[in-house]
């Protein structure tokens, strides 16, 4: 891949590696891993999203080939950063082109020691 920007549609402009960083928040919200930005913020907050292994806070810059892991009640999704787009609103087609799904399981929460 390039360092190239690549247009998804007429108004959204994505990089690959090595491009524009966007915040963690954001790109939660943007990819519609998490519908709004508040929740995102949240759950940085309560320690369940974790990027390349280490508790993330919403600000922590995301770029391209990051791993997030996300925990939400009794599922654990694990995806790679594929691309990063340029504007924080994406289209319902295009957020799914932001990440590549490493695993999604369910969890039992005593492993989390909840």
């Amino acid at each position: 891949m390039s360092d190239r920007p690549v247009t998804l549609a007429s108004r959204v402009t994505c990089h690959f590696l090595g491009a524009t960083p966007m915040r963690l928040d954001q790109f939660l919200r943007a990819s519609r891993l998490v519908l709004r930005r508040t929740v995102a913020q949240e759950l940085c907050a309560a320690g369940a999203v974790l990027v390349n292994g280490a508790p993330a806070r919403p600000a922590r810059t995301i770029r391209a080939g990051d791993q997030i892991t996300l925990r939400r009640r009794h599922r654990l999704l694990t995806v790679r950063v594929t691309m990063v787009p340029e504007a924080r609103q994406t289209s319902r087609h295009e957020a799914p082109m932001l990440y590549e799904i490493l695993s999604d399981s369910r969890v039992d929460d005593e492993l989390w020691g909840e």
